[in-house]
């Protein structure tokens, strides 16, 4: 397995992008990438070329992330103003706007079934869930506070929200936090399950094992990549090489390698049989916030990264 660059595109957006997710093919268009930038704008690329498609604005301060929904039909923006916008892929309409508090609103995955949308709840230490079909609030998942806690311990503000993940099946959702701290919880009953340590830094990114339920990557700002069995609690594997944060992470669809993105300004590509980096791709001259691998077959397989530096990479994966 291995990456080959095929194009990048310098000021892809006016400003720092944060964010990137791949909308999947309709009958009517193929698959787009979907770019969210502190410029305030969400962006749609064709998928092989990266010729852009279209781009949105409705936000009034910066995009965080960006979820696309199975279909294909549909998207959602979250941006620093609290607001999660979900819109029509192809004609930008609103479909939802979703309010929450300030600093509540960070990371968020659609489930594989397109019936849920997990938002990273920030400052609330919790995940807000969502339904797509009435865009109510259904649930709110809160990471329980320690029993004890001392007058000095402000393990509150630790326990702030950045990321979040579903399990293939749908099953669990894990989030993961400024303290280093990755919660698991069972979605059907709506219940925390167990803490993941290891961690010792803000996990910025997670995302499952695309073919194994029990399997959950994590990125973090201690440099570390860890491989967790979600069921049986454990550590099963870390893996290190970045020289600072990891900022991203994201499985192949053939659940053989991740990639991750940092703030070494590099992308790395690492193989799970191994778990070591086979290959370190420096297209980016900052800070690496978003990798995204596009669904589907090796055959065509590409993964996109985003960057502090306005920048997006697109690169052949084989």
């Amino acid at each position: 397995m291995k990456l080959a660059g095929l194009k990048s595109i310098e000021n892809a957006h006016d400003d720092s992008v944060w964010a990137a997710a791949w909308v999947p093919a309709t009958e009517t268009r193929p698959a787009l990438l979907m770019t969210g930038s502190l410029d305030e704008t969400v962006r749609f690329w064709k998928s092989d070329d990266l010729v852009l498609e279209r781009t949105n604005t409705g936000h009034c301060l910066g995009v965080v992330s960006v979820a696309a929904h199975p279909s294909g039909v549909i998207a959602a923006s979250a941006s620093i103003d609290s607001l999660v916008r979900v819109f029509d892929v192809d004609t930008n309409a609103t479909i939802a706007s979703l309010e929450a508090p300030p600093s509540e609103v960070w990371q968020m995955q659609f489930d594989r079934k397109g019936t849920t949308l997990a938002v990273a709840g920030g400052g609330s230490a919790s995940i807000k869930l969502w339904d797509t079909a009435t865009w109510r609030l259904t649930a709110t998942l809160s990471i329980p506070r320690p029993e004890v806690s001392k007058p000095s311990d402000k393990s509150g503000s630790k326990k702030f929200v950045l990321s979040v993940a579903w399990s293939p099946d749908g099953k669990h959702l894990a989030c993961g936090s400024m303290d280093g701290t990755i919660s698991v919880f069972d979605v059907a009953r709506g219940k925390f399950l167990h803490h993941l340590e290891g961690h010792h830094m803000p996990v910025r990114s997670l995302v499952f094992s695309p073919n194994d339920p029990r399997k959950l990557f994590s990125a973090s700002d201690d440099a570390h990549v860890h491989i967790y069995d979600v069921e049986g609690k454990s550590l099963i594997g870390a893996m290190s090489g970045h020289a600072s944060w990891v900022l991203s992470v994201d499985a192949s669809p053939d659940g053989e390698a991740i990639a991750t993105g940092s703030s070494d300004k590099t992308v790395r590509l690492w193989d799970l049989r191994m778990r070591a980096a086979l290959q370190t791709m420096s297209n980016h001259t900052d800070q690496v916030w978003g990798v995204a691998f596009r669904p589907g077959i090796r055959a065509a397989g590409r993964l996109a990264s985003v960057s502090d530096d306005k920048s997006i990479s697109l690169y052949d994966y084989s």
